[in-house]
Order: C-alpha cells, then structure tokens, then sequence
C-alpha cells in the first residue's frame, strides 16, 4: 500500500475536474419599516448589470470569514473594530447544483446577516452598485439567488417563531412596539398590537424590562412607553407563530 506521502506527491488534482468554493451573504434590515436585503449591480459578466446577493470567492480563509469580509466590503463597516458585532450571521444552505454558475463548477456557501439599521452600502471591488431593496422587490436575481433569497427569508421568518432572533433588529432597548414592527415587517403581516404585546410578555426570558421609558409618549399622546432589552432565552417556549401559522394549527 502507498504511504500518505508518497500518495499526496504523485497526485495531481488536474486530474479531476475543476470546482470553485464562493459566499454568498442575504443581509436583512429593517429600513423605514420594511424588510430589506443588500443587493449588488454586478459590474462583469457573467450576469453583468444584473442585480445578485453580494458575494465572492473564497480566499485561503474560513468560509464564515469570506462571508464577513464581504460583507464588509458592502456595508462599509469594519471587521474587527466592533462595527459587526451587532450582526447575527449564520450559515444558511450549501448550493451546487451543475450549471448553476456558467464559468465552471462553483459550489456556493450561503450565509444570512441580521442588523438593525445597517448604514447606506458601498459597492466593493467586483459590482458596479449596492444598494437595499424591499424583499418583495428582489426578483429575477443572477446565478440561483432568487432560490438562495427564499430560502434565506423563509429562515429568518421560521427562527422568529422560535428563538428571540427578533432582537437583532432592534436596538439594545426598545419598546414592545418596536418589536412588533420588527416582526410585522419579517413576517410580512399585520399583528394585533394586544395580542402580540400579551404573548411577548407570556414567554419567559424573552425579553426583560430596563425599568425606563421612552422619551415622551405616543403621536397621539398616549403615557410613555416601557423599554425592554432582550432576556436570557434562548428558544421561546410557547413559540410565537405567524397568524398564518396560527390558523393551520388550530
């Protein structure tokens, strides 16, 4: 039998056929009450002037740190100064279906960004724009990113039900109210403002008051508003389920 070696110096990878590792990265925000994601104008074929979620190549790098740098090079915020700390990323899906990007065999990691308030973006080195987009206005993407974007909308809209990922739009403190725009604008329905505010506060440990208020109260001059920070829960139990949900499971 041939020694490791002797193996790895006869092998030669020529001799299969060549794949390409890429991140692509779904970055969501809330912007003036809609959901959002980063799209890029891709500034070269192939796809050029098409509109693609923003990604690249994966360098002599971890794939979590391809996504970040990427990330980074669109949002304009830096790693490693605490600029991304308020980002939730996590990896979404592996992509590889043949054909799927027609330069060669490109097998793509897929990661999704959650943020509050990202700023205005700055298009990086490979696209020509970046710019923020309704979701409901993201279509006709290049490569597969409309499948990516799906997918990527129906995690976050799941993880929402079940976890207190909620919180990673908003910021440190905030009112039940501005939880409720934030799942309103993910879920993309409508909440009872009671309803909602009652089932926040059954779950323990998902959100915690500050024992402060807002500011001043309500446009309509309503008492000030409590200001909550996010708890120590990790999953919600009972979960909070979209009104959809809701009445499938009854």
């Amino acid at each position: 039998m041939t020694d490791e070696a002797s193996f790895l110096a006869s092998y030669d990878p020529r001799d299969y056929p060549p794949v390409a590792v890429t991140v692509d990265v779904v970055a969501l925000t809330i912007r003036d009450g809609r959901l959002c994601v980063l799209l890029v104008e891709r500034g070269a074929q192939p796809f050029a002037g098409r509109r693609a979620l923003p990604g690249g190549f994966a360098r002599d790098e971890p794939l979590e740190a391809a996504a970040i740098r990427e990330l980074a090079e669109e949002t304009g915020l830096t790693p490693g100064e605490g600029d991304l700390d308020r980002v939730h990323l996590e990896q979404l899906r592996t992509y590889g279906n043949p054909g799927r990007d027609p330069r060669m065999r490109v097998v793509s990691v897929a990661y999704l960004a959650f943020a509050p308030s990202l700023p205005e973006p700055t298009a990086g080195s490979d696209a020509a724009r970046a710019y923020w987009v309704p979701v409901d206005e993201a279509k006709d993407l290049a490569f597969d990113h409309d499948e990516v974007l799906a997918d990527a909308l129906e995690r976050a809209r799941s993880k929402l039900e079940y976890t207190p990922l909620a919180t990673a739009f908003t910021g440190p403190e905030f009112t039940i109210g501005e939880l409720r725009q934030v799942y309103a604008a993910v879920w993309g329905e409508e909440l009872h403002a009671g309803n909602f505010h009652r089932k926040v506060l059954s779950v323990p440990g998902f959100v915690e008051s500050t024992g402060g208020t807002t500011a001043k109260g309500g446009e309509r001059g309503g008492p000030k508003a409590k200001l909550y920070r996010a708890g120590d829960a990790r999953l919600l139990h009972p979960a909070l389920l979209r009104p959809t949900r809701e009445d499938r499971v009854r």
